[in-house]
Formats: structure tokens, C-alpha cells, sequence
């Protein structure tokens, strides 16, 4: 098996019992939505072949006014399945980012543009980060968790640090780029 949104659904039910919609949570906007990319669509297909494939069980919980409650458990297999998946090398890291895309051709776009997409990318980052800090409060304190929680720390620090010092001279940049091409085209 190897590192996708089957062995997300097997890590986080080896740490707890989940339903199908907590792990979807978790996976699309929680503790565990910065590992691999996984759509809500994916999460249910997942489970229900993690239960074909007998590593999980499910149970259902009846709720009062509600339908039933499916909870997943991971079984003995799906230990042994999640920890061969985490044994295999993991592949290239995928980063897209459609900011980077607007600041490579950031001499294009009108000054106020550019400084109200630059400050909102800083805000997101900083929300992120704030995310990340809280997150890490409901997480465990292994050595792994630890060791994600400062990875990620670092890296959503490294990036606020170089946008906040980099953003007044990119806009400079730009500003001067954007007043020489004007000049050009009144000669």
C-alpha cells in the first residue's frame, strides 16, 4: 500500500476510532490536511475499500432524531498495512501555489492590486500558522507528532519572515518596472 488517502484513514483510525465525516475533517481542513491531497470524494470510496479489504470494521451508533453513526476502527491487518505503507520511501513533495503564479508576473498588476494580494497571502499565512499552533494542542506528543508540528512551524515562519521582509521592495520593484514601461510608450 502505498503513502494515499487509504493510508491517511488508517493513521488517523489507528489513533482513534472515527466517523466517516470526522476523518473527512480532519483530512480536509484538520491536523491531517497538510500530508496528501485528499478530496471529499475520496475519503468514503477509501473507507469502504478499507473495509472490503478487512482493515477497518465499521459499527453503526444510533443517534436520538439523527440517523445512525458509521464508525470505522482500524483491525490488526490495517495495523500492519498502515505501518508497511509508512515503511516505504515517500515520493516528491508536491507544492502548487497560485500566489507564486500572480507574483511571478507581479509587474503586471496595478500597485494597490499587488499590495492587497500580497497582504491577504501574509493573512492567510498567519491564519494558517494560528491553525497550526491549535491543531497541535489536540495532537499527541510523540516524537513523530512533535516533529511535524515544529517542521510546519518552521516552514509557515520561514515563508511570513521572507513575505514581510520582501514585500516593500517588491512593490518598489514593480512600481519602478510598471513607471519605466509607461515612460517608453509616452516616448
Amino acid at each position: 500500500m502505498a503513502l494515499n488517502v487509504r493510508t491517511l484513514c488508517l493513521a488517523i483510525l489507528s489513533m482513534r476510532d472515527a466517523t466517516g465525516y470526522e476523518i473527512r475533517k480532519l483530512v480536509t481542513e484538520g491536523a491531517f490536511s497538510h500530508f496528501i491531497a485528499a478530496s471529499y470524494g475520496a475519503i468514503y470510496p477509501a473507507l469502504a475499500q478499507l473495509l472490503t479489504d478487512r482493515l477497518v470494521t465499521m459499527r453503526e451508533e444510533e443517534q436520538t432524531g439523527k440517523p445512525a453513526r458509521k464508525v470505522y476502527s482500524i483491525t490488526a491487518a490495517g495495523q500492519r498495512a498502515l505501518a508497511d505503507a509508512l515503511a516505504t520511501l515517500p515520493g516528491r513533495d508536491i507544492y502548487k501555489s497560485e500566489f507564486l503564479l500572480q507574483m511571478m508576473f507581479a509587474d503586471r498588476l496595478p500597485a494597490r492590486q499587488l499590495a492587497a494580494i500580497y497582504d491577504a497571502y501574509i493573512a492567510m499565512q498567519e491564519a494558517e500558522l494560528a491553525q497550526l499552533q491549535e491543531e497541535s494542542r489536540n495532537m499527541p506528543q510523540t516524537p513523530g507528532a512533535c516533529f511535524v508540528r515544529d517542521y510546519g512551524r518552521l516552514m509557515l515562519t520561514t515563508v511570513l519572515d521572507f513575505l514581510k521582509a520582501r514585500r516593500d521592495r517588491l512593490l518598489d520593484e514593480c512600481a519602478r518596472a510598471a513607471q519605466s514601461e509607461n515612460e517608453e510608450e509616452a516616448s
